[in-house]
C-alpha cells in the first residue's frame, strides 16, 4: 500500500512539473525583463500572471509552446543579463544587440544547449567570456563584438562543432586565440590585444572580410566609381522620364534597416526598388536601390573600427557587394520574411475577441476582415482567408506572403505580419481609421464628414498609382483581381491605400493571363474574366474604371433599386446611357451639394469609360491612366475611342434594322402560311 501511495504521489508531482513548464518560461522571461530594467512603456504585454508567454511581443514559440526565440535589439536596456533564462531549454535565438546592458555574461548561459545564435553585440558587457559557452554544441553564431569584455578567449570555444561565425572585435580581450577558431568561416578579432594581425601568423578577420587597408581602399574606389556611375545613369533616366511624363513625380518609400536609428528614408522621384530577402533570392520591384537589411545579418562590418562609420552609406554599399559576391553566406533566419512578424493564433484570437462578428470590418472574395487590438493597444486589421488550401501548403503560402511584403508603395497597404496553423491562414495589416472609400461614400454615420470632390480626385489618382506599381514595377507583376471602392482604404490624411492585393495568384511577367478560379465582386468583374476565368492587369483596369464611377456617383456597381425608375441595374450601363444623352450632371453624387467642377467630373467619367471598354486590349494601361488623370493625353484617346464607338454604334443599328421583326416578319406569320396546305 505504501508503495502504491508513493507512486501516486510521484505521478502527481511529475504531472505538476509538466503543468508549470509554461509558468517557468514566463517567470524566467519576466525576470529577464526586470533585470534588463525595461521602462514601464516597454514590453507592456509581458504579464507575469499569464501562464503562456507565447503571445508576448519579441517572443516566438514553436508548436509545443516552447520559447525558441527572444529578440530585443536596440531597445535601450541598461540593466544586466538574468541567469534564470537557463530554463529556456528550447531557446535557439537570443538577440540583445544594440542596448546598453552592463555586467557579465552569466555562466548559466551554458545551459542553453539548443542555442544556435547568441547576439550580444554593441552593449557594455564586462568580465570574461564564460567557458561554459563551450557546452553550446548547436551554436552557429557567436556575436559579442563592441563590448568591454576582457581576459582570454576560452579554449572551450574550440570544441563547438557547428560554429560558423564568431565576432569578438572591439573588446579588451588578450592572450592567445585558440587555433581552431581561425578555421571558422567567419571570424573577427580586431580591436583586442590578441595574437593576430600585423607581425602575426594569422589575420584578425576571416579572408572573406577586408583583410588589409589596401583591399579596403580598392573596394572604396570601386564602390565610389560604381555609385557615381549609378548616379549618372539615374540622372539621365530621370531626365528622359520627366521629358516623357511632363514632370510626373512618384514617391516610393524604402525601409533601410541598416541606418543606425532605423529611420524611414524617403526617396523622391525613385523609379527603381529592389529588396534583398536572401542572398540566393533577389526579389525586385524594378530595382537598383537596395535594402539589404544590414542590421539583422550575421556578416556585420568588421572593417570599420570607428563606430561612427558603422552605418555609413559607403559601408552599406561595401556590405552589399560582399553579399552578392558570396551567395553561400549564412543569413539570419529572422529575416526570412523581412520585417514581418509571425503572430501566434492565440494572439490574434485575443485581439479580435475570438473573431467576433461585431468586429467584422468587411468581407470580400478572399475572406473576412476583423478589427483587432493587440496587447500593446496597437489597432490592426486581421484578414482571415478562405480557400487557403493551395498546392505547396504552408510553404507556398509563406512565399506568397513574402512577395506581398516586398511591394512597398505609399498607395499600397503595408503587410505587418501573418499567422499560419494547420487549418487557418491570416494576414495582419495596419488599421485604417478612416476605413474604406465604399464606407465613406455609402455607409456614413450621422455627423461623419462626406468625401469632398478634391479628396475624391486624390483617391482616384492615388489608387491608379498603386495599381500601376503592382502591374508595371513588380516582378512578377501582381494582379489584384478585386479592385473596388471597398478595397481602397483611407489613411489618416485621406490618402488612398489599396488593400487586398497579392492575395490572388501572382502572374509571371512572361504571361499575359492565367486561367484560375474567378475572384472578385459582381459589377466590378471584367466580362472576359467572368466568361473565361482568364485574368490580366486589364481586368484590374476594368474594376478601377467602375471604382471611378462609384467615386463620381456615390452609387453601387449593381443596384436593383434603379429598376424602379426604369434605369439600368449596372452602374456602368446607367452612366453610358446618361453620357450618350448628355445628362451627366444628373448622376453626380448629391452628397457633394454641387461643390464640384463639372469639367473634372466629365474627365473622370471619360477615363472610367475608357477603362471599362469591352475589349481588354482597348483599355489603357495604368501608367496611361495616371497620365490622363494628370491631364495628359485624355483628349486624344477619347476622340479616338469616340470615332470607334460611332462606327460600332452605326453597325449595330444597321444590324438591328436588318433583323427588325415587324408585322411582316416571317416570325409573325401563321404556320399555315409558311408551309401551305398538307
Amino acid at each position: 500500500m505504501d508503495l502504491i501511495i508513493f507512486l501516486l504521489v510521484l505521478v502527481l508531482l511529475l504531472g505538476n512539473l509538466h503543468l508549470v513548464a509554461p509558468d517557468a518560461q514566463g517567470d524566467a522571461l519576466y525576470d529577464l525583463r526586470a533585470s534588463l530594467k525595461a521602462s514601464p512603456d516597454q514590453l507592456t504585454d509581458w504579464n507575469n500572471n499569464q501562464v503562456n508567454p507565447c503571445t508576448w511581443s519579441k517572443v516566438s514559440c514553436d508548436a509545443n509552446n516552447n520559447v525558441f526565440s527572444v529578440s530585443m535589439s536596440f531597445m535601450g536596456f541598461t540593466g544586466s543579463l538574468s541567469p534564470r533564462i537557463r530554463v529556456l531549454s528550447k531557446l535557439t535565438i537570443l538577440s540583445l544587440q544594440g542596448n546598453q546592458i552592463t555586467g557579465g555574461i552569466p555562466e548559466e548561459f551554458g545551459n542553453l544547449t539548443s542555442l544556435t545564435m547568441l547576439d550580444l553585440e554593441s552593449n557594455r558587457l564586462t568580465g570574461q567570456i564564460p567557458s561554459s559557452l563551450g557546452n553550446l554544441k548547436n551554436l552557429q553564431f557567436l556575436i559579442l563584438s563592441q563590448n568591454n569584455l576582457e581576459g582570454p578567449i576560452p579554449d572551450a570555444l574550440s570544441s563547438l562543432p557547428n560554429l560558423t561565425s564568431i565576432l569578438l572585435g572591439s573588446n579588451n580581450l588578450s592572450g592567445q586565440i585558440p587555433e581552431r577558431l581561425f578555421q571558422v568561416s567567419k571570424f573577427n578579432f580586431t580591436g583586442n590585444k590578441l595574437n593576430c594581425g600585423f607581425n602575426n601568423t594569422h589575420p584578425c578577420t576571416s579572408p572573406s572580410g577586408d583583410a588589409s587597408k589596401k583591399s579596403m581602399a580598392g573596394i572604396i574606389i570601386g564602390v565610389i566609381g560604381g555609385v557615381l556611375g549609378l548616379l549618372l545613369l539615374g540622372c539621365l533616366m530621370l531626365v528622359l522620364w520627366r521629358g516623357r511624363h511632363n514632370g510626373y513625380k512618384r514617391e516610393v518609400f524604402v525601409d533601410v534597416a541598416g541606418t543606425s536609428n532605423n529611420t524611414l528614408i524617403q526617396i523622391r522621384d525613385a523609379m527603381f526598388i529592389c529588396i534583398i530577402k536572401e542572398a540566393e533570392d533577389l526579389r525586385c520591384c524594378d530595382g537598383v536601390l537596395l535594402d539589404a537589411l544590414f542590421d539583422t545579418m550575421h556578416h556585420k562590418d568588421e572593417v570599420a573600427e570607428n563606430q561612427s562609420n558603422k552605418h555609413t552609406f559607403l559601408n552599406m554599399e561595401t556590405r552589399l557587394l560582399e553579399l552578392i559576391g558570396s551567395q553561400k553566406r549564412e543569413v539570419d533566419r529572422r529575416i526570412a520574411f523581412g520585417q514581418l512578424k509571425r503572430f501566434a493564433w492565440r494572439e490574434l484570437q485575443l485581439a479580435t475577441d475570438n473573431f467576433n462578428e461585431r468586429n467584422v470590418l468587411g468581407q470580400g472574395g478572399f475572406g473576412k476582415v476583423y478589427k483587432g487590438v493587440l496587447a500593446d493597444n496597437t489597432k490592426v486589421a486581421v484578414k482571415r482567408l478562405t480557400d487557403y488550401e493551395s498546392p505547396g501548403g504552408d510553404a507556398a503560402f509563406q512565399r506568397e506572403v513574402e512577395m506581398i511584403s516586398v511591394a512597398v508603395h505609399r498607395n499600397l497597404l503595408r503587410l505587418i505580419g501573418f499567422c499560419t496553423t494547420p487549418t487557418e491562414r491570416l494576414l495582419v495589416y495596419p488599421y485604417m481609421q478612416n476605413l474604406s472609400v465604399a464606407y465613406r461614400l455609402r455607409e456614413l454615420k450621422p455627423g461623419e464628414a462626406v468625401l469632398d470632390w478634391e479628396t475624391r480626385k486624390r483617391v482616384a489618382l492615388g489608387t491608379a498609382r498603386g495599381l500601376e506599381y503592382l502591374h508595371e514595377h513588380c516582378n512578377p507583376k501582381i494582379i489584384h483581381r478585386d479592385v473596388k471602392a471597398a478595397n481602397v482604404l483611407l489613411d489618416e490624411d485621406f490618402e488612398a491605400v489599396v488593400g487586398d492585393f497579392g492575395l490572388a495568384k501572382l502572374v509571371d511577367v512572361r504571361k499575359t493571363n492565367v486561367t484560375t478560379q474567378v475572384r472578385g465582386t459582381m459589377g466590378h468583374i471584367a466580362p472576359e474574366y467572368l466568361s473565361t476565368g482568364k485574368s490580366s492587369e486589364r481586368t484590374d483596369i476594368f474594376g478601377y474604371g467602375i471604382m471611378l464611377l462609384e467615386l463620381v456617383t456615390g452609387q453601387r456597381a449593381i443596384d436593383f433599386s434603379r429598376l424602379e425608375e426604369e434605369d439600368d441595374v449596372l452602374l456602368l450601363d446607367h452612366v453610358k446611357k446618361l453620357e450618350r444623352e448628355k445628362r451627366l450632371d444628373g448622376i453626380v453624387d448629391r452628397n457633394l451639394n454641387n461643390k464640384y467642377n463639372m469639367q473634372e467630373v466629365e474627365m473622370m467619367i471619360k477615363v472610367a469609360l475608357l477603362c471599362t471598354q469591352g475589349s481588354p486590349e482597348e483599355r489603357p494601361a495604368m501608367s496611361e491612366v495616371v497620365r490622363m488623370l494628370e491631364g495628359e493625353g485624355l483628349a486624344e484617346r477619347w476622340e479616338e475611342w469616340q470615332n470607334v464607338e460611332v462606327t460600332r454604334r452605326q453597325e449595330y443599328d444597321r444590324l438591328q434594322r436588318r433583323f427588325d421583326w415587324g408585322e411582316d416578319s416571317i416570325y409573325n406569320q401563321d404556320a399555315i402560311e409558311l408551309s401551305g396546305g398538307r
